[in-house]
């Protein structure tokens, strides 16, 4: 912002000397405009010296993917889209055989175990498990009579969600990988932290009687925004963040409507 061309210094009316139209060393004062030296950058000093940034759901530093922000009036309708209970959606790596104190696979290596008898069928089977389950905890935390018409409507909508706090509800999960020994999973969830899907995959390790650790989790989608609106770092400049906030800006108009 600071780089960015300033306005111009604001001009004050001065009355000047100057000499007077007879001559004979006579001197007159004349009104002049004049710039406001106090608008001067070397008098001011930096235009910006602080700037309110608010950020949305929060990426461990492990994590990669979508992080938004939220600047100036953005900040209110973080906590706007914040309590709208927006899916999220992720791609998480795993590798079988081997299990670490985190759950990751830089962490500390507690085992190893076997797994050449894991296929693709009984690790689906094991995500068909954990999607029924959480879809139960899902309408348990809605708050909705199921037998309503506005059961229906929500549900036709995509719109049934906690609407309050609540654990960690998977509502969705597939997989998209599937390469003895690694795998890949989308998983779209709500109220989720990174830890939280490691030791998922953990967990799903365990059922399929072997181990597994996390390789990698990257938010793909972060309620309305994707990874088509995300700017890479090497475009971190007030061009491309000014273009970033108009497109994104009807989107976010839309759910807000459509949600609150």
């Amino acid at each position: 912002l600071n780089a960015a061309p300033g306005r111009a210094p604001r001009q004050r009316v001065r009355f000047l000397p100057a000499p007077a139209p007879g001559g004979g060393g006579a001197v007159e004062l004349v009104a002049a405009r004049v710039p406001v030296l106090a608008d001067h950058p070397l008098v001011r000093g930096p235009r910006f010296r602080k700037l309110k940034i608010g950020a949305g759901h929060r990426l461990d530093v492990k994590a990669s993917g979508v992080f938004v922000l939220g600047i100036g009036h953005g900040n209110k309708l973080l906590t706007d889209l914040y309590n709208c209970h927006l899916t999220k959606v992720y791609t998480v790596g795993g590798l079988f055989g081997k299990a670490t104190d985190d759950f990751s696979d830089t962490g500390n290596l507690v085992e190893k175990t076997t797994f050449d008898h894991i296929t693709r069928e009984k690790l689906e089977r094991i995500l068909a498990v954990i999607q029924g389950t959480n879809q139960k905890a899902l309408l348990m935390y809605s708050n909705i009579d199921m037998k309503t018409q506005e059961a229906y409507e929500l549900a036709v909508k995509g719109l049934i969600r906690p609407m309050g706090k609540s654990p960690p509800i998977i509502t969705a999960v597939q997989c998209l990988q599937f390469a003895l020994p690694e795998f890949q999973l989308e998983i779209h969830c709500l109220h989720e932290t990174q830890q939280y899907l490691r030791k998922m995959v953990h967990e799903i390790g365990l059922e399929l009687k072997s181990s597994a650790v996390c390789t990698q989790v990257r938010r793909i989608r972060d309620g309305v925004f994707t990874v088509d609106d995300a700017l890479p770092r090497t475009q971190w400049n007030l061009k491309s963040i000014q273009e970033a906030i108009r497109n994104c800006q009807l989107k976010v108009e839309t759910e807000l409507e459509k949600t609150l």
